[in-house]
């Protein structure tokens, strides 16, 4: 039998590639993967329980209904990154503003959380593959003060960690701190996350796009040029096959393991995109290329955007490296002649 590494044993030994953490960004890891145990149980539970499938009634800062799951998941991480004591403050996309916690220990907290509770939430009535992304930076504040917008507002760029659970066939934890990217299975029989996927590398092409082509003439030019790429009958390969589960999660993971673009751009009903930059962008853009693969929002990196806002959209293209590559190209070429 193959020795097991569970991700508890896995963040130890990678603690040395964080000089001056002290542990406290691997305790923020082990957080996050005991606040996914439970959502997963009550996902898995959820149409067993009254309280947890159907809508909650309620509308969200963006305007999209509340699931019971949603609210539940969003209590339960916030819950425990407030008892961390690792993290001064979080930001949600199911809360109109931060949270800066109060106790005096938080306050020293070197780290704040951004997440996104339950992506794709509105499938969980149907049972389809959900998730939870998660993003970690440290704060710009003084310790030892409340948490401030300033820092909930920083560049992808300066994420010190990022990842997300996917909760389907099976649980699983995909995180980077920076040094490639690795995914742990949850195993039921001992409650564990195992390593099941380690140094994750996104193939540099693929044959699967990912796009609500419903909504392919509300696009720019550009997106509707690569599309027909994709779709066009060469001796290459093409055309790929169309895959819109419509979890972004899901979407994303799929793509991670056999290649393939994920594309939800602007449109001419949503001018500024309809994905958080916060929430969901900035932490699958740092996995996408600590993966090999890349992501921006049409024209420039995820990344490097400086975020104004905390529920700022904007539009998102990620995934294997040449067909990134390919689909900029159609974007820059179509942009050009109509200039």
């Amino acid at each position: 039998m193959s020795h097991i590494i569970t991700l508890s044993d896995f963040i130890m030994e990678r603690q040395a590639e964080f000089p001056g953490s002290s542990g406290e960004l691997s305790r923020i890891l082990n957080d996050i993967s005991i606040a996914s145990k439970i959502v997963a149980r009550d996902v898995r539970r959820a149409g067993l329980v009254d309280h947890i499938l159907g809508s909650q009634g309620d509308v969200n800062v963006q305007g999209e209904e509340q699931q019971k799951l949603d609210v539940v998941a969003d209590t339960q991480f916030i819950k425990v990154f407030e008892s961390s004591g690792e993290i001064c403050g979080i930001a949600s996309e199911e809360n109109d503003d931060f949270l800066a916690f109060t106790a005096p220990r938080a306050q020293n907290g070197k780290y704040i959380v951004l997440f996104d509770p339950l992506d794709g939430s509105s499938n969980i009535d149907c049972n389809v593959s959900i998730g939870t992304i998660f993003s970690i930076y440290k704060r710009v504040s003084e310790k030892g003060t409340p948490a401030t917008l300033e820092d909930m507002l920083q560049k992808g760029t300066q994420q010190v960690a990022a990842g997300y659970v996917l909760y389907g066939s099976s649980t699983m934890l995909v995180y980077t701190t920076g040094h490639g990217v690795n995914g742990f299975t949850l195993d039921p029989s001992i409650g564990e996350f195992c390593l099941s996927h380690p140094n994750m590398r996104m193939p540099e092409n693929g044959r699967i796009y990912a796009m609500n082509e419903g909504n392919i003439h509300e696009c720019e030019q550009g997106v509707k040029d690569y599309i027909s790429f994709c779709q066009e009958v060469q001796e290459d390969g093409r055309p790929y096959s169309g895959r819109y589960i419509g979890s972004l999660v899901a979407d994303f993971h799929r793509n991670l393991i056999k290649g393939g673009i994920y594309i939800y751009p602007v449109t001419n009903q949503s001018p500024k995109g309809k994905l958080r930059l916060l929430y969901e962008c900035n932490p699958l853009a740092f996995v996408a290329e600590q993966a090999g693969g890349m992501a921006t929002n049409g024209t420039d990196r995820i990344l490097d955007l400086q975020p104004a806002q905390l529920h700022q959209r904007c539009g998102f293209f990620t995934g294997s490296k040449q067909m990134m590559e390919k689909a900029i190209d159609c974007l820059e070429k179509a942009r050009k002649q109509h200039a």
